[in-house]
Parts: C-alpha cells; sequence; structure tokens
C-alpha cells in the first residue's frame, strides 16, 4: 500500500469504512448516475489503442474497465484507491470478467509516486478528497510521459447540484451538523474543486499547462422510486453525512426528515419510474508539457 498522507487518514478510514458500506448498498444508482458524467471525460481524454492508463480514485473498477477496453489489448490500466476494499472488488471482478490487461493497487497518490509511466490519466470523482491535492496533482504529473494528458470529472458548487444542495437544505430544518463527533469524514468533501480559478490553480502548481474546464449538466438518478430517493439523500452527500454524524441523537428525527425530503423530491419523479435530480461538474483536462522528464 505505501504511505499514507497523515491529513488523509480520517479520509481513507471514512471511504473504507462507512461511506464505503453506503456506495455497495447504492451502487447500482452511483455508477449509472456518475457514469453519465464519467463518458463525458472519457470522451473528451480519448482513450487510443495501445496506451498505458492511470485510473485515479477507481472504487469499483467500473472506469478502469471502461479504459481497458478502449486501450485494447496492447495498452494497459492500472487502477487505483485508497481504500483497501475497494480495490479487493475491483480485482475480483475486473479477473471474474476476463479482463486481462487492467490491475489494481492501493495506493494515497498524495503520499506516493509511481515507477511506471503513463501515457493519461483518467479520475472519475477522485481527486477532489486530498488534503494536499497539488502533491497528488504533482504525483500524478511525474507518472505522465511527456505530452501526456489528464481528464478528471469533478463537482462544481453544492448550489449548482439540486440532488445534495436541496436535501441539506431541507435536513437542516430538523438536525444540525453536530460541532463535536467520533465518526470518520471524508477530508476536504466533493465540492473542493468547484471553485474554477482554484483548480486551475492547483493543476498549474503541480506543473500542468492547457488547463480547461467544461461543464457538464446531466441529471443523474438518485433512485428507482421516490422511497428509494429518499434513503440515498439520507445516505449520501451533505444531508447523509449530517444524519452520520448526528448519530443516535437524531434517529428520532429520521421519519420527519423522510417526509420533507419525499415533499422537496417529488418534482424529480420520472413519468414510468425512477427519480432524476438535476447535476453539474466540470470535466477537468490539462497536458504535461511535451519536454517534461
Amino acid at each position: 500500500m505505501g504511505e499514507i498522507a497523515t491529513a488523509n487518514e480520517e479520509a481513507i478510514e471514512a471511504w473504507d469504512g462507512p461511506l464505503h458500506d453506503r456506495f455497495v448498498q447504492f451502487r447500482h444508482l452511483l455508477v449509472t448516475g456518475l457514469g453519465v458524467h464519467g463518458d463525458e471525460g472519457l470522451r473528451l481524454i480519448a482513450p487510443r489503442p495501445g496506451e498505458r492508463a492511470l485510473d485515479v480514485g477507481c472504487g469499483f473498477g467500473d472506469t478502469a474497465q471502461q479504459l481497458a477496453e478502449l486501450v485494447g489489448p496492447d495498452g494497459s490500466v492500472l487502477g487505483v484507491d485508497a481504500s483497501p476494499r475497494f480495490i479487493e472488488t475491483a480485482s475480483a471482478e475486473a479477473e471474474q470478467a476476463g479482463v486481462r490487461n487492467v490491475r489494481f493497487e492501493v495506493a494515497d497518490v498524495e503520499a506516493n509516486a509511481f515507477e511506471e509511466r503513463f501515457d493519461l490519466a483518467f479520475s472519475r470523482m477522485g481527486t477532489m478528497f486530498f488534503a494536499n491535492p497539488v502533491a497528488a496533482l504533482r504525483n500524478i504529473r511525474k507518472a505522465l510521459a511527456p505530452g501526456g494528458r489528464l481528464a478528471m470529472v469533478v463537482w462544481r458548487s453544492k448550489l449548482e447540484n439540486e440532488c445534495f444542495y436541496r436535501g441539506q437544505l431541507i435536513t437542516e430544518r430538523f438536525v444540525s451538523k453536530p460541532e463535536e463527533y467520533d465518526e470518520p469524514t471524508c477530508g476536504p468533501g466533493p465540492f473542493s474543486m468547484a471553485n474554477a480559478d482554484t483548480t486551475s490553480g492547483i493543476l498549474l502548481s503541480a506543473g500542468f499547462e492547457n488547463i480547461a474546464l467544461q461543464r457538464c449538466d446531466l441529471p443523474i438518478a438518485i433512485g428507482v422510486d421516490l422511497d428509494e430517493a429518499v434513503e440515498f439523500v439520507m445516505s449520501i452527500g451533505p444531508a447523509g453525512e449530517i444524519l452520520r454524524l448526528a448519530g443516535e441523537d437524531a434517529a428520532h428525527l429520521h421519519e420527519p426528515v423522510a417526509e420533507a425530503l419525499r415533499e422537496g423530491m417529488s418534482e424529480w419523479v420520472v413519468p414510468g419510474g425512477g427519480v432524476l435530480a438535476p447535476a453539474s461538474t466540470w470535466i477537468v483536462t490539462a497536458d504535461v508539457p511535451a519536454e517534461s522528464a
């Protein structure tokens, strides 16, 4: 696994513990919902047959398997994640699927440099949780060959993501995030790269050039019906974190929160089934200078 940055220890504990469990529970929604934004990132970075790809924060490994198909049998993919449980699942599923040109490793990218070189690096929602994103992105840049390219999908602001923000506002009518808590949290949080200038500055400091941010507005599925959508919002994202950190002290408020969420999200129910909520991401692309060593 290599070293772990001290500042990332709590986030890794969260991702390998309670957040992993919730992502497994709602995997069918997350892979589909985040997948539509990830597909746009893959389209922009355009992996080519024979290329070597790095997938940062690979989670269940579905994006790594997509990359493996795009680079073909002459190419290769390394998927990395700081959570051993995610990597265990990703490795097992790739082996079961017979994908031979992908492998997975547990790694904290902020604390570890890569010995091999890649033609491209991709990340779907995997770069927002580093305590020191410049250090992490610098290690990614050093892992890319001269002229290599990066694409990462990150959330835009909460205000632009009603799927999370509305749930937070409704939940906060009943429950406040406690000032003290024992549960681990996910570091800087999912919206740490929402500001375009901040993210551009991080990439410039890490040594990238030709930085561009393309807005991607595509709704995401948050439930097969309204009941599941309510459960999803109460488990994942800002509202879910408030309730998780409040713990048993807020258990008696779950029912009124759920009822208020049901009312507040009813407009997102799609005729014929399913709940689609507005979502907005940045597809961030950048290059390594051609003369970089």
